[in-house]
């Protein structure tokens, strides 16, 4: 029914015990038809390894391989080329989550933007979708996107066009390009979508507060929204508190539907479509 499109199965703080569980609930939301799919998303060469390792096993899982942000430091071209191989296993989906984070700047600025430009030059090496984390970084977030060919007629080329609602025609061609628990505004989320990109929103659209996600899901046409739960991270109301779980991403569904104007069962379809075309998954 439902496909968490990003999350953390591999998250290296889990112990062996705690990764069980956690998979253990995933199965079980599985086999009781609430949840059909989930992404494991790496964000090291240990992590990816370990995506590629989950995907081949669990039917319902598939997986992204990248080095984020906050590791770029420890990506040097043999680790590229590490990741580059672990792209090609079975049920590899994507490359990311790849991106620029100013906000903790675990990895220096110069470094971040370097190790970003090659993970998506990978990304077009092997036509591949993208999926990308930026935070406090809007601006060269798309500034490097765009100089990197992320959004070139050439890159659309590659796949097949996606439904597109009246006035939105221009978005019909994919760069297969996905903002992953997006945090920017409802105006850089247009430019995004019109340029062939998708958002996926999180946890924090349930929040009280959180009026400017809000809005982006107002103002994104559901043909273009994607939902996830970044666990273990940004567990959704109302179970705040407690570590998030792939089945979760039912909460953040139904705000989804509710700001949408659309019923649990039609935001569920849709947004599950939307991710298998995004990611290949037939």
């Amino acid at each position: 029914m439902l496909y968490d499109s990003h999350t953390h199965i591999n998250e290296e703080r889990y112990t062996d015990k705690e990764r069980a569980e956690v998979i253990s609930k995933i199965n079980e939301a599985v086999t009781a038809g609430k949840l059909s799919y989930v992404n494991d998303i790496g964000c090291t060469l240990v992590t990816s390894r370990m995506t590629c390792s989950h995907a081949e096993k669990y039917p319902w899982c598939y997986g992204v391989v990248g080095i984020h942000p906050h590791w770029a430091s420890e990506a040097d071209d043999m680790t590229l080329m590490m990741i580059k191989s672990l792209a090609g296993k079975k049920k590899i989906v994507g490359i990311g989550e790849i991106g620029l984070d100013f906000h903790y700047d675990n990895s220096p600025r110069d470094v971040q933007r370097e190790v970003f430009r090659k993970q998506i030059r990978m990304a077009n090496d092997l036509k591949m979708p993208i999926v990308i984390h930026s935070r406090d970084a809007d601006e060269e977030t798309m500034e490097i996107l765009k100089e990197e060919g992320a959004f070139d007629s050439e890159r659309k080329s590659w796949f097949s066009e996606r439904p597109a609602p009246q006035g939105w025609e221009s978005a019909a061609k994919d760069a297969r390009v996905l903002l992953h628990c997006y945090s920017g505004s409802s105006e850089l989320a247009e430019q995004y979508v019109r340029l062939g990109g998708w958002i996926s929103v999180a946890g924090p659209v349930t929040f009280k507060n959180n009026k400017k996600t809000v809005k982006v899901v107002q103002e994104i046409p559901a043909e273009f929204l994607m939902v996830e739960t970044d666990a273990p991270f940004l567990t959704p109301e109302p179970l705040r508190g407690r570590p998030n779980i792939s089945p979760y991403v039912e909460h953040t569904a139904r705000i989804v539907g509710v700001i949408k104007g659309m019923s649990f069962e039609e935001i569920c379809k849709k947004t599950l479509e939307n991710t298998k075309r995004f990611f290949g998954v037939k």
